[in-house]
């Protein structure tokens, strides 16, 4: 790791599960940060997902980072966990408020052995009412609008990312940034808290405020659509060969542009030039542009529509996603082995080359290694580990179940 990165000689440790804070500490690490991750003894769930072994989460948001599994409901190692505390600048987790509060993980608990600790909770929900509630990424877009307006076949559902999580680990990162620069930072400064919900309502701050705009304009509470449900020709349409592209057409100059380019021009007339008459003739408008895509090919639409200076992306499936010769370029992709199999997992943005890295490590890989560098004697360490206080790497533990072969499939 290249020590003229901005947290390089900084210590966090993570006691995280899932997304919010495992993403955190895996963009802390990325600007240098060494990250300790610290799991009890069932490990991380992530690590059992897939075919009861890891699954991408893992391998996407803990390369890089340091194992260490603690069991902090024995006083061993919960003592051990105080020490790694005592030479961090920062503890992150999002632990349930009622489990942090048993296992001794509070920022009071860690304030005790390090006055200058950093500690940064995410949790369901920040302070107030709900405040030791549980909440996960989908109940946080349920509670702040954004499932109502997801719908699959009316049922309201989720988004599938998990953004919420993603944004609040990106928020607590800012936070501990800014309590890093800040010279004068309090006590309450150090202490932070990141609520999943509270996420979501700074997430749907433009739509909150679009509703209550509304609200008062008209007398009745109207939801602003999104670009794709405003704006006629703005979506993904589906090409003569069966591929979808997506259009972005937000300006009546991208209109123009989009109806010369497929050879619209009942589309282009003047009756159709401004916004607002297309959104009355939604249906009309609609009808034309996917009669109008459906002539073409994707390969025609692409050099079509790149030639016009349009923006537009295929819909891509995953599985089809890196291929892309965009992706594909320097600082982009950063290859890893783990477990004897090959991975590309898309870099930090703003990279121009990839450091060389560690994979993801295996539950309790460095154990042995963080208490010998704590002053842990070589016995003191067999002690906890014959104790079950701590745990190193046993390689029987969280493999993939094999894939059976079915056979061919029937014709």
């Amino acid at each position: 790791m290249s020590n003229s990165k901005p947290l390089a000689g900084r210590r966090i440790i993570e006691l995280g599960t899932m997304v919010a804070a495992p993403f955190a500490t895996h963009i802390l690490a990325n600007l240098g940060a060494e990250v300790i991750k610290i799991e009890p003894p069932s490990g991380d769930t992530t690590r059992s997902l897939v075919r009861g072994g890891p699954s991408g989460t893992i391998i996407a948001y803990s390369h890089g980072k340091k194992g260490v599994c603690l069991d902090l409901t024995t006083a061993e190692g919960k003592d051990v966990f105080l020490k790694l505390v005592a030479s961090a600048d920062v503890v992150i987790h999002n632990l349930a408020p009622a489990a942090s509060r048993k296992l001794g993980v509070t920022a009071a608990d860690c304030r005790a052995v390090n006055p200058e600790i950093i500690h940064c909770h995410i949790k369901g929900y920040a302070h107030g009412p709900q405040a030791d509630d549980l909440a996960t990424n989908p109940v946080a877009e349920a509670a702040t609008g954004v499932m109502d307006d997801h719908r699959i076949d009316g049922r309201p559902s989720r988004l599938g990312p998990s953004y919420h999580d993603q944004f609040a680990g990106t928020f607590a990162v800012i936070r501990i940034m800014a309590a890093m620069m800040n010279p004068a930072a309090t006590e309450a400064d150090r202490t932070i808290e990141i609520g999943l919900y509270e996420t979501g309502l700074h997430l749907a701050a433009r739509d909150l405020a679009g509703v209550q705009l509304k609200t008062q304009l008209l007398g009745r509470p109207e939801k602003e659509a999104g670009g794709e449900f405003a704006m006629p020709g703005y979506g993904s349409y589906l090409t003569s060969d069966g591929r979808w592209v997506y259009l972005l057409t937000l300006t009546d100059a991208h209109w123009a542009k989009l109806t010369k380019a497929l050879d619209m021009p009942e589309a282009g007339m003047e009756a159709f030039a401004k916004l607002r008459d297309r959104k009355k003739a939604r249906d009309t408008v609609e009808a034309a542009v996917r009669a109008g895509v459906d002539k073409f090919t994707f390969a025609e639409i692409e050099q079509r529509l790149g030639a016009a200076g349009l923006g537009f992306a295929e819909v891509m499936p995953l599985e089809r996603v890196l291929d892309r010769p965009q992706a594909r370029q320097p600082g982009k992709l950063r290859e890893l082995s783990f477990r004897g199999l090959e991975f590309e997992v898309p870099e930090f943005p703003g990279q121009h080359e990839v450091e060389p890295g560690s994979p993801p490590p295996e539950l309790g890989e460095h154990t042995v290694e963080v208490l010998g560098a704590l002053g842990y004697k070589d016995d003191e360490v067999a002690a906890l580990l014959d104790k079950g206080a701590v745990r190193g790497f046993n390689p029987e533990e969280f493999t993939w179940a094999p894939v059976r072969d079915k056979g061919p499939k029937p014709t």
